[in-house]
C-alpha cells in the first residue's frame, strides 16, 4: 500500500571454529539480502565500499529495464535476484508524485457541490484501477546479481487481479522472501508460489480474496521463520495472520483477529519476526492495535495507540522493538518479554514494558531507521527526525531539503550516512548523527518507491522503469 485518502476521505578449535562460524555468518548476511529491508529488518550495509554517490551513469555497474510495474523490493541470494512485477494488456493508471492529489480532488468536487456517493464515484474513476478493468501479467524475475542478466522469468498467475489499487499503488507491491534454496512469492488476496533458485515451481497455495479498503489495493510482505511462511492480511471481511508450511503450502495455522472499526479494518504492514534471547516472536500492527503473537498463533500481548491505516515495519535494534505506529500516532520503543495488554494509560509514556514513547512521532509510508545510536524517522512529505534510541529523545526534526517533498522508500544506512529516496528518485545523502546535515543529492530522475537491498558492495535501486546496480567503479 503505498497511498491512503482514509484520513481525508472518512477521517576458534573451539574458537577457530567459532571464528570460522562467525565469519560466514557476517559473509552470509554481506551475500544475501532475503526480505523486505533486509536480514534485520532494518536496512544498514556494512562493506566500507558501498557507493555514496551515483547517477542514472555514474558508479553504475548495470541496468536494466523491468517492464510492467511493481514496487516489491529486490531480494537477494546465492548472486541471484529476484524481483516480481505485473505487466497490464493494454493502458494502466499512471502513478502521480505525493499523497494528497486524491484528497484535493475530493475537495474540489465537494466544492462544485456534489454529494459523497458521487464524490467516491469520481475518484474511483480517475484513480482507482478496479479488477474488472484490467487484465495483468505477475512475473518473478531471477537476474544475475553481477551482470544484471535475466537467468530466468516465471509467469506465476495471468486473469484479472483479486482487488483494485489506489494508482499510486502496484499489484506487486509485496516484496519475495528467500531461504536461499527457495524463492516465495506472495500475493495478498491471490495466493503464495514457490520456486527453486532454477526457476522450477515447487507449490502454489490459492487464496480466498477479500475485500481491500476503498479498493486501495495491497502490500504486507511475507515472513520466514523456520520451516514456516508467514502472511498477515488486515481486510475488510475478516483480518488474519496465518502460517504455512514453506515445504509444501499447506497451511499450518490460521489466527482470526478483529482489529480497528468497521468498515476501516485495512492494514499493510509486514510482520517482524522478532528473536530475542527469552523466545522468537512475530510483531504485527494491524489498525490501531500492535498485535505479537508466538510461533503457533497465539498472542502474547497488544498495544494500542496505532492509527487506523498503518503501513511502516516494526524492527528490532539493540534490545529494543521500535514500532511506528502510524501518521498522527506515536512511536514505540518495546521491552522483550511482555504479556497481556501493555498498552498506555492517558497520563503514560511508559511503563514496564513500552521503554519510551513519542506522541505524534508516527510516520505514513516509510518505515524508520536505527543507526549508529539513533532511531530516524521519515514523513511522506520529507521531514526527518532523530530521537536517541534508547531513551527515545527527540535530537533534531527538519525538513531535508525544500526540494525533498514526497517519500515513500525506507531510509537506509551505511558508512556513517543516511540515504533518504524520494519518489521523484532523488537521494538526499545526509550525515548521520545527532546534528543534521545534508551533504548531497544523487538523481536518476525516475519515479521510485521501492526499497533497495544492499548486498556486499551493491545497492541495488528499483525505480518505476529500471533496476540499477550501483557500485562504485574501480
Amino acid at each position: 500500500m503505498k497511498i491512503s485518502i482514509a484520513d481525508n476521505l472518512l477521517r576458534q578449535v573451539g574458537l577457530t571454529c567459532a571464528l570460522l562460524l562467525a565469519s560466514l555468518t557476517v559473509y552470509g548476511q554481506d551475500l544475501a539480502w532475503p526480505q523486505f529491508r533486509g536480514p534485520e529488518s532494518n536496512p544498514v550495509g556494512r562493506n566500507a565500499r558501498l557507493a555514496e554517490r551515483w547517477s542514472k551513469t555514474e558508479n553504475v555497474e548495470w541496468s536494466l529495464e523491468l517492464p510492467g510495474r511493481g514496487w516489491s523490493s529486490p531480494i537477494v541470494t546465492g548472486n541471484k535476484i529476484f524481483v516480481t512485477t505485473a505487466t497490464t494488456e493494454g493502458k494502466s493508471k499512471p502513478p502521480q508524485v505525493g499523497t494528497e492529489y486524491s484528497n484535493e480532488y475530493v475537495a474540489e468536487l465537494r466544492k462544485q457541490g456534489l454529494p459523497m456517493d458521487k464524490v467516491i464515484e469520481r475518484v474511483t474513476e480517475r484513480d482507482i484501477e478496479l479488477p474488472n478493468e484490467v487484465m495483468l501479467h505477475y512475473f518473478i524475475y531471477c537476474l544475475d546479481l553481477k551482470s544484471g542478466k535475466m537467468e530466468w522469468q516465471k509467469e506465476f498467475y495471468k486473469g484479472h487481479p483479486p482487488g483494485g489499487r489506489h494508482r499510486k499503488n502496484s499489484f506487486t507491491s509485496e516484496s519475495p522472501v528467500t531461504d536461499g534454496k527457495f524463492v516465495y512469492v506472495y500475493v495478498t488476496n491471490l495466493g503464495l508460489w514457490a520456486y527453486d533458485l532454477k526457476g522450477k515451481q515447487v507449490w502454489t497455495t490459492p487464496l480466498e480474496a477479500n475485500p481491500i479498503y476503498l479498493d486501495f489495493g495491497t502490500g504486507s510482505s511475507p515472513a520466514l521463520i523456520g520451516n514456516l511462511l508467514v502472511i498477515v492480511s488486515d481486510n475488510e471481511k475478516q483480518q488474519f495472520i496465518a502460517a504455512y508450511d514453506k515445504q509444501t503450502g499447506k497451511q499450518v495455522w490460521r489466527t482470526n483477529r478483529s482489529l480497528g472499526n468497521k468498515g476501516m479494518q485495512s492494514g499493510w504492514v509486514t510482520p517482524f519476526v522478532w528473536k530475542h534471547a527469552l523466545r522468537t516472536e512475530i510483531v504485527t500492527v494491524g489498525p490501531g492495535m500492535a498485535v505479537s503473537y508466538d510461533l503457533t498463533g497465539k498472542e502474547l500481548w497488544r498495544l494500542a495507540g496505532m492509527c487506523p491505516a498503518p503501513i511502516p515495519m516494526p524492527f528490532a535494534y539493540d534490545g529494543l522493538l521500535y514500532i511506528d505506529g502510524g501518521r498522527g500516532s506515536s512511536m514505540f520503543a518495546v521491552r522483550p518479554g511482555a504479556a497481556g495488554d501493555i498498552s498506555l494509560g492517558k497520563e503514560e509514556s511508559s511503563n514496564a514494558y513500552v521503554a519510551w514513547s513519542q506522541p505524534r512521532a508516527g510516520t505514513y509510508l516509510p518505515s524508520p531507521l536505527a543507526y549508529e545510536g539513533g532511531v530516524y524517522t521519515l514523513t511522506e512529505t520529507g521531514i526527518l527526525s532523530r530521537f536517541d534510541a534508547k531513551t527515545g529523545k527527540l535530537t533534531y526534526k527538519t525538513r531535508i531539503d525544500p526540494a525533498a517533498t514526497a517519500f515513500t522508500t525506507s531510509p537506509w544506512a551505511y558508512n556513517g550516512k543516511l540515504f533518504c529516496l524520494s519518489e521523484e528518485g532523488q537521494t538526499f545523502v545526509i550525515a548521520a548523527g545527532e546534528t543534521f546535515k545534508l551533504l548531497h543529492m544523487n538523481d536518476l530522475d525516475d519515479m521510485a518507491q521501492a526499497t533497495p537491498a544492499i548486498v556486499g558492495e551493491r545497492l541495488l535501486l528499483r525505480t518505476e522503469h529500471r533496476l540499477y546496480s550501483i557500485r562504485r567503479a574501480k
